[in-house]
């Protein structure tokens, strides 16, 4: 490096009052160019604004800007009056697209310098995708949070059915069907959601849940039938037992003999 031109260049910026030597930085190419530091004190140094002529379209949009922003900052000043987001701008300048993170002084974006706009569509399609993916997830989390917690509800009431059924206690049919029904059309709307990575586990694990509580009350459902058929045995039994006590009874009745009484109307007969 030329340490001649440097003294140079910071002799004459310390006698014209410009920034001192700790506000300046050499960029690539050997440009000496004021340092974007946080730690400068922005009242100590004057930023130019500049106006540069943004063609996009049939249309030109003139912006003002300060000399040291970077591309992606006129860009986000270009979203409004263009209509075109952020990140779906392409600029051109000087015939070559520039990145977001260049510097319009480094790349000698001057007062009046002309700026060309094109929307880059495939990095909209990219984004709008992202958003609806993005948006999707938002809803499948949603959804499958709002099913675990209906599900927590209901784990209460199939619990106390199985618990019912253990004791040989008396259980509704309808009690156990609107549960199953209710489960059904939870196992119907977790069927149909569409996920993946850990949404996908999620699903797959409340599916599983789903599925044991509807075999469970199947179970119960299968224990009640057993315990009414044990039922109504035992009460076709006692019934059988009774009608054959009553039928021995109405036999012996039948056989015992009946006494034989004289009639009033017997006459003696004639001597």
């Amino acid at each position: 490096m030329n340490t001649k031109f440097w003294s140079s260049n910071k002799s004459s910026a310390e006698e014209e009052g410009g920034p001192s030597v700790e506000h300046w930085e050499i960029k690539p190419g050997g440009m000496l160019v004021q340092k974007r530091n946080s730690d400068v004190n922005p009242s100590s140094v004057s930023t130019p604004t500049i106006r540069v002529r943004v063609k996009y379209g049939s249309s030109y949009h003139e912006i003002s800007i300060s000399s040291q922003a970077s591309f992606g900052e006129l860009k986000k000043k270009l979203a409004a009056p263009t209509g075109v987001h952020h990140e779906d701008q392409k600029l051109i300048f000087k015939n070559k697209e520039r990145d977001s993170k260049d510097f319009l002084d480094v790349l000698r974006v001057k007062d009046g310098s002309k700026i060309v706009l094109v929307e880059d569509v495939e990095k909209k399609e990219r984004r709008l995708l992202e958003m609806i993916k993005d948006a999707n997830v938002r809803k499948v989390t949603k959804t499958l949070k709002e099913i675990n917690l209906e599900l927590s509800k209901l784990q209460g009431q199939v619990l106390a059915l199985e618990q019912a059924a253990s004791k040989h206690e008396k259980i509704e049919d309808k009690d156990v069907d609107v549960l199953i029904e209710i489960l059904m059309s939870k196992l119907i709307k977790l069927d149909g959601i569409s996920a993946e990575g850990d949404l996908k586990q999620q699903r797959r694990m409340l599916v599983k849940k789903v599925q044991n509580y509807i075999e469970t009350l199947d179970q119960v459902k299968l224990q009640k039938v057993k315990i009414n058929s044990s039922i109504d045995g035992r009460t076709k039994n006692k019934t059988i037992q009774d009608n054959s006590r009553m039928r021995n009874d109405i036999n012996f009745s039948v056989r015992r003999p009946v006494s034989q009484k004289p009639s009033k109307n017997f006459e003696s007969p004639m001597k």
